[in-house]
């Protein structure tokens, strides 16, 4: 039985408060129908995401819940039961974004919620690959191939969300080069913590530099991506991380790890009261 829906979108964005720097702050300026249907499918894959990232389950458990999930998503409706069953020996771990996953996809709205499904199945299958490659990257088609499960899907999700919002249509690819473009910023700023960790996410060969131009490249695609977008709060969305994701790259160019608090600030109102 669906919890009440009021009561559910109240905690589903306290938990995407707690989980998500770059897109609580637009998913919250979405009008209430896209800000429940783009936070719970944000969640969903956040879900999934936690699961990836997890620094206490091993490679092994990670490929197993990540396939599983993924099989679970494909099914004509969610097995709650099936997907409680399947984390129960690891629920004590597990943040509550994962233990409620099956919540997250009762409040999407009916007429989406199957792409929204597949596309996190998809992501899912993704995830356990590199998880069993130990998340090393030799080449740029492994890179782009990694870029595109764990980022260019999010764009290809938001895309379908847009379309059957109001028939706003985009460009797939260019929607897939928005999520890797972002991607490849996060990836740049956490080279030294992903070396520690031991995974790898820069092509044999590549220098720092060849990894800006990756990322240039991509966020050149994701400008044309919303110069495609006309409906005001779909682009006020897609702006935000977007000039954050560039502006970063050039704090980071110049030499700095980093955009300052005040900086994030005075771009994301600059972005609002335009």
């Amino acid at each position: 039985m669906v919890k009440n829906q009021a009561k559910l979108q109240k905690e589903a964005m306290q938990v995407l408060k707690e989980t998500s720097r770059t897109f609580y702050i637009p998913i919250k300026l979405l009008k209430p129908t896209l800000k429940f249907t783009v936070g719970s499918a944000y969640l969903c894959m956040r879900a999934i995401d936690e699961i990836e990232d997890h620094e206490q389950l091993d490679n092994e458990t990670k490929q197993y819940l990540l396939r599983s999930t993924s099989e679970l998503l494909l099914g004509p409706t969610f097995d709650r039961d099936a997907y409680q069953l399947l984390i129960s020996q690891y629920e004590p771990l597990l943040p509550e974004v994962t233990k409620r996953l099956g919540d997250w996809i009762d409040f999407c709205p009916e007429g989406i919620v199957e792409k929204v499904k597949a596309s996190t199945s998809e992501m899912a299958g993704g995830m356990a690959k590199w998880t069993e490659r130990n998340w090393h990257v030799k080449s740029k088609a492994d890179l782009d191939d990694y870029t595109y499960y764990v980022a260019g899907l999010v764009g290809v999700m938001l895309s379908d969300i847009w379309q059957w919002y109001d028939g706003t249509s985009t460009d797939r690819d260019l929607a897939i080069g928005y999520g890797r473009g972002l991607q490849a910023v996060n990836i740049l700023r956490n080279q030294d913590e992903d070396k520690e960790r031991g995974v790898k996410f820069v092509p044999d060969g590549w220098t720092r530099n060849d990894l800006f131009a990756y990322a240039e490249g991509n966020l050149r695609l994701a400008d044309q991506y919303i110069a495609d977008i006309h409906t005001r709060n779909i682009l006020l969305f897609c702006k935000i991380p977007l000039a954050l994701a560039h502006k970063t790259l050039k704090a980071m160019e110049s030499g700095r790890e980093k955009m300052s608090r005040q900086e994030v600030e005075e771009t994301v109102d600059g972005i609002i009261n335009d």
